[in-house]
């Protein structure tokens, strides 16, 4: 299979998406040119270490090159000031410069925490990513957001560090739970849903292709997102513009995952899923967009596997009041106003800055009646 490359171009910052099977294997010949000495660091979590570090580490002995690598527990709950702090003396430990090349060989999670502490280490250091999940392929190993969550929400402690390059080898796809898998679609039919209706039409005939791991569906799938997000951050590298796009089902989102303390109840993908439904419903009732719109992306989304709706979520959900009080904490959020991705269409949406409390509050109320969970 040919290796597809995206560039993003971001002048002396640019770097290259390389996106083909047996890419891991082959590491040391991508990395080996962006190395000013022959040493590597990397950075992984217990489950990926497992199935992968010994490939890693492997291929880079073959060139010479020699790694010493970190592995950290698995889990949202990773991305936390304690193990940023070890993950920054793990690195100090192992001697690593300022030019050396820190790898990120793993999810979402390993790859904004091992991100975050290159941009702080020694004032920033080269990393690279190395992304395992679908979700970290086809979003969070690109465009150089790195951080770690907070109690008061998520991604609220971190930087803007772009890696030096990004490697996605489909065939580690081939070892993530059925349910991650379906965690990182989500991210894929944003893509569509946000701004390339096309795209979402593909999807709409291949979502069972790409759930059911094949390759060259799930290869264009990868690159369509890159794609669209490398031009995304090409044009708005910092997110004050048109980045927010990105962040379309976020707010919602984000309150939810907080409101399940980052744990495994409900993992990020399935969050933004129900935040993209609630969105979608949200425009509707705003009158941005037609009427039924959220029930054909809850349908699309549930294709995948993925939960679309709050009463799905298999643990106690706090009140209406609460929910909207964590989207407070949201990155968007400005001059004490609340700030949503909103729709027009598919492949159409827009950002929509000091949206009321009270319509965000009682859209929340009435969604959770339908399902059961509240009075109106």
């Amino acid at each position: 299979m040919t290796i597809d490359h995206v560039h993003v171009d971001l002048a002396g910052r640019s770097y290259d998406i390389k996106i083909g099977q047996g890419l891991l294997a082959q590491a040391a010949t991508h990395i080996q040119p962006l190395l000013k000495r022959k040493f590597a660091a990397i950075v992984t979590d217990e489950n990926v270490a497992k199935a992968h570090l010994k490939t890693l580490e492997a291929a880079l002995k073959s060139a010479g090159i020699e790694s010493k690598s970190l592995v950290l527990p698995p889990g949202e709950s990773t991305k936390a000031y304690a193990h940023l702090a070890e993950t920054c003396d793990g690195l100090l430990g192992f001697g690593v410069e300022r030019k050396d090349a820190v790898i990120a060989l793993g999810g979402g999670v390993i790859g904004d925490l091992t991100g975050f502490a290159a941009a702080i280490l020694r004032r920033g250091v080269n990393f690279i990513q190395i992304p395992t999940s679908l979700l970290a392929q086809v979003d969070s190993s690109v465009g150089g957001k790195t951080g770690i969550n907070s109690r008061h929400g998520k991604n609220l402690v971190g930087a803007f560090h772009q890696p030096i390059l990004v490697l996605a080898d489909l065939d580690v796809l081939g070892t993530l739970p059925q349910r991650q898998r379906a965690a990182g679609y989500a991210e894929v039919a944003k893509y569509g849903l946000l701004g390339n209706a096309p795209f979402f039409e593909w999807l709409e005939q291949n979502v069972e292709a790409i759930m059911e791991g094949d390759i060259k569906a799930t290869a264009q799938a990868v690159k369509i997102s890159c794609e669209m997000k490398a031009r995304i951050v090409t044009e708005d590298e910092t997110e004050t513009g048109v980045r927010a796009l990105l962040n379309l089902g976020h707010t919602f989102g984000h309150a939810l995952e907080a409101a399940m303390g980052y744990s495994d109840q409900l993992l990020h993908g399935e969050a933004v899923a129900i935040g993209m439904v609630q969105a979608f419903g949200f425009s509707e009732k705003l009158g941005h967009c037609q009427q039924g719109l959220n029930r054909k992306v809850a349908a699309h989304l549930k294709r995948a596997g993925l939960p679309t709706h709050m009463s799905e979520i298999k643990a106690k959900l706090p009140e209406p009041e609460a929910l909207v009080k964590l989207m407070y904490q949201d990155k968007k959020a400005e001059g004490g106003r609340l700030t949503f991705i909103l729709a027009e269409a598919i492949g159409k949406t827009f950002i929509a800055k000091g949206i009321d409390e009270a319509k965000v509050l009682g859209f929340l109320k009435e969604d959770a009646a339908k399902q059961g969970l509240a009075k109106p």
